[in-house]
């Protein structure tokens, strides 16, 4: 305390005798309690702003993918027959209390072949997915007989279920994973037809009964990948929000059990709908077709403006020449035939490129970049039948049928698709995620249409882009058109947050940005209430539609066209869509009817052309499936070699 007066007299005096008001307003400053108070708040103050930002909400990510298990499942309690079952004679009546099962006498009058086998399960297993090894049971329970066997062969709904089962390839499968070898019976005698005297099964009746164990394991497996697919997609990646399909298996055998042509039965299981048969029809010509030999290469790293030169002009024109439509090349056909292998990139040749752009979807600006290349040089043949059967998979992991009207968002075509019956498609550009913040793949249902609407900014946006500027400037948000409210609903200053407290979760507090020029979501937004925060909508970014590729948003769907789409979902006039944003009120219209969405991943895809297109992979997905699919087949190859 001397010390602090010391300092405090000295201060005193250097102020001066006269000047008592400025002594007095001195000691005021360092002994007023509550001055230090108020600047020690607002170094703690300080101090959350700058803690706030040191907290990051992290986006998904991808998964080391676990395979599906396979397991052995015992088919011992399959080797007992009902009594009802057997209905034996007085002499081999049930004793009183064990009226469920009895054991197998040998070769008793009225059992059925089946019946007559059943010993040989006592020590059968089989090695299969759970889904499989429980419908196996559960339908050699209610249906004690054999299906694929008959007067002591293989029978012809055995050879037809084989056929298919060979044929999995065509769809994208692979037939290995279903290989079964009917037993060869020639040199077998015909007393090994009958149990011997103890009972015990020939072994005929066990070659019989493994194959038809077997065979229906091998079925039930081709139904199980025919409808949802080898690989789980919510094990790949956070990204992924696709309810996996349910299975009725023992419905499935049941159903071939009465079927007239079971290979049919068995390729009616894969999906039906018009996009899966164009895949399966491109597949088909893939396989068939060779490795182009002439195949032309362009220098990685080509960048070529009109005015330029680069001595990768011949490749671009030879690749224009050889991958171009046959119309282009007849409207272009004085360009190519007058080019002579020179260096320049003269505006005869720009138009030609420009056409071949617009031709591949591609912005027509004459420049010459990787996403001109890539469709120049196009896609191995090898390359393709891969993506092709990256879509087939996918494909299993959305509903059968997709519906006649439906959204459709493709991410990496950076496309929107609306189509419905009785009307022309709608097709427009889109933007999606950045790969630091991917759009999600899932589908739901389109409800809502919201004209001039708030932006109620997420949590992620709120965390990781504008608690730094508050950091800076408290007031930001109140400064920048920002409304904040408090769970009840009142409103506050920015500056008067915890943001730390925000940040970690131990406060809430809602943000949105007006409706209005500025506003992220432009004049409109089109809702799908989902658990992502995905919608599509407007944006004042315009510029970014003229780029080919287009992943620059926080997740949700930009809209080169939003007032068309709105327009289409409603099923109302383009004139009233702006006749409702003009009025200048934010509010919302109800989507009549059930609307699909799909907010899809396919590196191909049939167009509204039906022709397949092939997509770079934005995301790099594809190869994370592929990983997936390679884990999914090691673990299939270890449990058939088991």
């Amino acid at each position: 305390m001397t010390g602090v007066m010391t300092a405090g007299l000295a201060g005193a005096a250097l102020l001066g005798a006269s000047e008592p008001a400025a002594a007095q307003n001195f000691f005021q400053r360092l002994f007023n309690p509550e001055q230090k108070r108020q600047q020690e708040m607002q170094r703690q103050e300080e101090l959350k702003r700058q803690k706030a930002t040191t907290i990051k909400v992290a986006a998904p990510k991808f998964y080391p993918y676990k395979p599906d298990r396979w397991k052995t499942v015992s088919l011992q309690s399959l080797s007992k027959v009902q009594t009802a079952a057997v209905q034996p004679g007085p002499d081999l009546q049930t004793p009183a209390g064990q009226e469920d099962t009895v054991d197998l006498p040998s070769a008793p009058v009225g059992l059925t072949a089946f019946d007559k086998a059943r010993p040989a399960l006592k020590a059968m297993s089989v090695m299969v997915l759970p889904e499989v090894g429980d419908a196996l049971l559960a339908f050699y329970r209610e249906h004690p007989d054999f299906l694929w066997v008959s007067d002591g062969n293989a029978n012809a709904a055995a050879l037809q279920a084989m056929t298919a089962l060979g044929e999995a390839g065509k769809y994208g499968l692979d037939p290995a994973d279903y290989q079964i070898v009917a037993p060869d019976h020639a040199g077998l005698s015909a007393a090994s037809d009958s149990t011997g005297d103890t009972g015990s099964p020939t072994q005929r009746q066990k070659e019989l009964m493994a194959f038809e164990m077997e065979l229906s394991a091998a079925v039930a497996t081709y139904i199980l990948d025919a409808t949802r697919g080898r690989i789980d997609p919510n094990r790949l990646s956070g990204y992924h929000d696709l309810p996996r399909h349910d299975v009725d298996l023992v419905a499935a055998l049941d159903a071939l059990a009465r079927a007239g042509d079971v290979e049919a039965a068995m390729e009616a299981h894969q999906p039906q709908g018009d996009h899966f048969k164009a895949l399966m029809a491109e597949l088909a010509a893939l396989k068939a077709a060779e490795e182009a030999s002439d195949r032309i290469e362009i220098a990685p790293g080509t960048f070529l403006k009109s005015g330029g030169s680069s001595p990768e002009m011949k490749n671009i024109v030879a690749a224009v020449a050889q991958n171009g439509s046959a119309e282009l090349k007849r409207t272009h056909a004085a360009t190519l035939a007058a080019y002579a292998g020179g260096e320049a990139y003269t505006p005869a040749l720009v138009d030609l490129v420009k056409a071949y752009q617009k031709e591949h979807k591609l912005t027509p600006d004459g420049i010459v970049g990787k996403n001109t290349i890539r469709a120049l040089v196009g896609v191995t043949n090898a390359a393709k039948i891969a993506k092709v059967h990256l879509a087939m998979e996918r494909s299993r992991w959305l509903p059968e049928d997709l519906g006649a009207r439906k959204v459709f968002i493709n991410q990496p075509a950076f496309t929107a698709t609306y189509t419905a019956p009785g009307e022309d498609p709608l097709s427009m550009r889109v933007v999606v995620g950045t790969k630091a913040n991917q759009t999600n793949f899932f589908y739901d249902e389109v409800e809502i249409v919201e004209y001039n609407p708030y932006w109620g900014v997420p949590y992620s946006i709120i965390v990781n882009e504008m608690i730094p500027k508050l950091a800076q400037d408290p007031y930001y948000l109140d400064r920048s058109g920002y409304e904040v409210t408090t769970p009840s609903g009142q409103q506050v200053s920015s500056a008067s947050v915890n943001w730390y407290a925000v940040a970690s979760k131990q406060q809430s507090v809602n943000v949105r940005q007006y409706p209005g020029q500025s506003n992220a979501l432009g004049e409109l937004k089109i809702l799908f209430p989902n658990e992502h925060h995905i919608y599509m909508h407007d944006t004042p970014h315009k510029s970014l539609f003229r780029k080919d590729s287009r992943a620059f948003s926080h997740g949700c769907v930009r809209l080169h066209d939003p007032k068309a789409m709105a327009a289409a979902v409603l099923g109302k006039s383009r004139e009233y869509v702006s006749g409702q944003i003009a009025e200048g009120q934010n509010r919302q219209e109800r989507v009549e009817g059930h609307l699909p969405v799909y907010v899809s991943y396919f590196t191909a895809w049939p167009e509204i052309d039906g022709q397949i297109r092939y997509y770079a992979d934005v995301y790099d997905r594809d190869r994370h499936l592929l990983k997936a699919l390679e884990k999914t087949e090691q673990t299939r190859v270890e449990a058939r070699t088991s």
